[in-house]
């Protein structure tokens, strides 16, 4: 018997084909029953707080399609349209004005799903405290099933201040937050004062150049607080606040003096304060009763000037926590403790030097007392003495300092009544002085723990009456900034 092949595969082919064909339509098929339902990633997008009028960063959220069926919703809409400020994108399809906020036929193929992005700019509250701010992503299918996910936020209104330029003396206070965008810029002979209570909320391009004077005058009970302006989240358990180089900081040029920081709150910058070259005859910077901490830069650098710190916490920084390149300087019942977890190349709790970028400034005078300076490193004191003849004058009495201990001759005059904390006897790094240091969460204690050696051992004759907290210190007084509690 003879077969025609040609033929043979012909029909082959077209069987072929047939069934793919109608496979595809079985496939194309959409289910309009209402036992199929889609599923959420979460059932409210939160953005937590923000400022009106500032746009939002994007959330996302995922839809599935579980079922064995394909499903389409013959609408999806933002249920209050353009009255709350929010915008949403549905798998890469803008809900825009011109379309209504919706948008029609959206598939979701069985086990299959599709992305929601979600953003909001809010607008004006007109009230002081932060306000609710809701709305509905509706979900329509086919079968008539409606699924709804709530778009949840807090909308703060703030007082905004723009590229400010300060010519005479002024007060920066309102009842609202305030919110800097660019540079605020005190000139020559001019005082910028911002008084107890106020929070500045810093954007990224932000900071304060100070060619005259800046005072920060808090108290106990009201700090000043200067703080990135992201009030949200970056992860479930982690707030913008507590990442570093959120906003630019404080920078002090030739011509300013006269500076006082009392009891601020100064965090997540990038240089946190950095003093330039000026007349150390004349005190440029007081520090007292204050907290920096978690920049992305130095906590403080001070270049060829005069400046006093006392009752301060200045703590974890990429570059230096304190550096002192020449000049004069006094720092006093501080805590000094450098373990920022961002990067392992930090730099030290406190450096100084006679010297920055190969010009040679004298120490005229550095005194050290009653501090604790340490960290995660084995060694976090640096002391740079260059080539030349520059004076080099350098005083540390009743600190505990993470370093070896300094045993010769030549140098050991110059640490008088040291706890010298030894690496080997604690595996946690310096961690062991205070209440918390937790690198995953971002969470610090510095108040002191009773593990802490620096616990009765401060020089009575140069403690502060009160410390960073306001509590009395007692007849043996702690090293530090912050006087042991049960």
């Amino acid at each position: 018997m003879r077969y025609n092949t040609m033929k043979s595969y012909k029909y082959i082919i077209l069987s072929v084909v047939m069934l793919m064909t109608i496979s595809a339509c079985i496939d194309g098929e959409f289910s309009s029953s209402p036992s199929y339902h889609l599923h959420f990633s979460k059932d409210t997008v939160k953005f937590d707080t923000i400022f009106s009028k500032v746009p939002s960063s994007t959330r996302t959220m995922w839809v599935y399609n579980k079922s064995d069926k394909n499903l389409r919703c013959n609408n999806v809409r933002l249920l209050n349209g353009n009255q709350t400020g929010y915008r949403v994108n549905v798998d890469g399809v803008y809900l825009s004005p011109s379309s209504g906020f919706q948008v029609q036929n959206v598939e979701i193929r069985k086990n299959d799903s599709i992305r929601v992005f979600v953003e909001l700019t809010s607008p004006k509250n007109g009230t002081r405290e932060a306000k609710r701010l809701q709305d509905k992503l509706v979900f329509k299918l086919e079968s008539g099933n409606v699924h709804e996910i709530i778009l949840d936020a807090f909308s703060w209104d703030a007082k905004e201040i723009n590229n400010l330029v300060i010519y005479g003396d002024t007060i920066i206070e309102s009842e609202l937050p305030i919110l800097v965008n660019g540079t605020i810029n005190v000139k020559k002979g001019a005082i910028l004062t911002i008084p107890a209570g106020q929070t500045l909320y810093f954007n990224s391009n932000a900071g304060i150049e100070v060619d005259g004077t800046l005072i920060l005058k808090g108290t106990k009970e009201n700090n000043v607080i200067l703080r990135g302006a992201r009030l949200d989240n970056i992860f479930d358990y982690l707030p913008y606040d507590l990442l570093s180089g959120q906003w630019k900081g404080i920078h002090y040029t030739e011509t300013s003096y006269n500076n006082r920081i009392e009891y601020a709150d100064i965090h997540s910058t990038m240089n946190a304060i950095v003093c330039d070259s000026s007349n150390v005859s004349k005190r440029k910077l007081n520090i007292e009763n204050s907290i920096i901490h978690n920049c992305q830069g130095y906590g403080v650098k001070s270049i060829n000037s005069n400046i006093y710190i006392n009752n301060s916490q200045i703590t974890n920084t990429l570059k230096d926590c304190l550096a002192i390149f020449g000049g004069n300087a006094f720092i006093g019942n501080s805590t000094i403790a450098q373990f920022y977890p961002f990067d392992s190349k930090r730099g030290q709790a406190l450096r100084f030097s006679n010297s920055y970028e190969n010009k040679s400034l004298p120490i005229l005078s550095m005194q050290c007392v009653n501090n604790i300076i340490t960290g995660y490193s084995e060694d976090v004191l640096s002391g740079e003495k260059d080539d030349s003849e520059n004076t080099f004058n350098y005083m540390f009495t009743s600190c505990l300092i993470r370093t070896p201990e300094i045993k010769d001759e030549k140098n050991k005059s110059f640490f008088v009544d040291i706890i010298w904390e030894d690496p080997s006897d604690n595996i946690s790094g310096g961690e062991k002085n205070f209440k918390l240091v937790d690198i995953n969460k971002q969470h610090y204690d510095f108040h002191l723990s009773e593990k802490s050696k620096a616990i009765g051992s401060a020089a009575a004759s140069h403690s502060t009456k009160n410390d960073r907290d306001g509590n009395e210190r007692d007849d043996k007084p702690d090293m530090g900034c912050y006087e042991f509690k049960e």
